[in-house]
C-alpha cells in the first residue's frame, strides 16, 4: 500500500509537471505569433507613412525660401540662475536704481517728462519713426526755402 501511494504521487507530480510544459509552449507560440503580427502591422503603417511624406515633398519649396540659418543670430545669454543670493543681490541694485532716481531733481520737478527722457535716451529708435522723421525733414527744409524765397521777392 506504501509502494502504490508513493508511485501515484510521483506520476502525479510529472503529470503536472507535463502539463506546465505544454502550457508555456503555447504562450510562448503566441507571443512569437503577436510579435510577427506587430512587426507586420508596422511596416504598413510606416509605408503609410512614407507615401504622405512623398506626397507634400516641400524642397522645391525650400530653394525658393530665404535660408533661415543666415537670417538667424545668436541670442544674447541674459538668463543666470535665480536663487536666494542672486535674487538679493539683484533686489539690492533695483532698490538703489530706485532711491537714484527718486532723490533726482528732475524727476521731482516732471516725473512723466523725466522718464520719457529716459526712455527716449535708453530706447533704440524704430526704423519707421526714421523714415518718417527724415520725411518730415525734408518738407520743412523746402517750406524754410520758399518762405526765405518770399520776402526776397517782395523787396524787389
Amino acid at each position: 500500500m506504501g509502494l502504490d501511494n508513493v508511485r501515484s504521487e510521483s506520476s502525479k507530480k510529472v503529470g503536472k509537471f507535463e502539463k506546465k510544459l505544454k502550457f508555456y509552449s503555447k504562450v510562448r507560440d503566441t507571443v512569437a505569433s503577436l510579435s510577427a503580427k506587430k512587426g507586420i502591422n508596422k511596416k504598413k503603417k510606416l509605408r503609410s507613412r512614407q507615401k504622405k511624406l512623398k506626397a507634400y515633398n516641400l524642397s522645391s519649396l525650400s530653394e525658393v525660401l530665404p535660408d533661415l540659418k543666415a537670417q538667424e543670430q545668436p541670442a544674447p545669454v541674459t538668463e543666470f540662475k535665480v536663487n536666494c543670493k542672486s535674487r538679493q543681490k539683484l533686489i539690492m541694485k533695483e532698490g538703489d536704481q530706485l532711491r537714484t532716481v527718486l532723490d533726482h531733481p528732475i524727476f521731482h520737478s516732471d516725473p512723466l517728462a523725466a522718464i520719457h527722457q529716459h526712455l527716449l535716451s535708453t530706447q533704440p529708435p524704430d526704423e519707421k519713426q526714421e523714415k518718417k522723421s527724415s520725411k518730415k525733414g525734408k518738407k520743412a527744409k523746402k517750406q524754410k526755402s520758399k518762405a526765405s524765397l518770399g520776402p526776397q521777392s517782395m523787396e524787389m
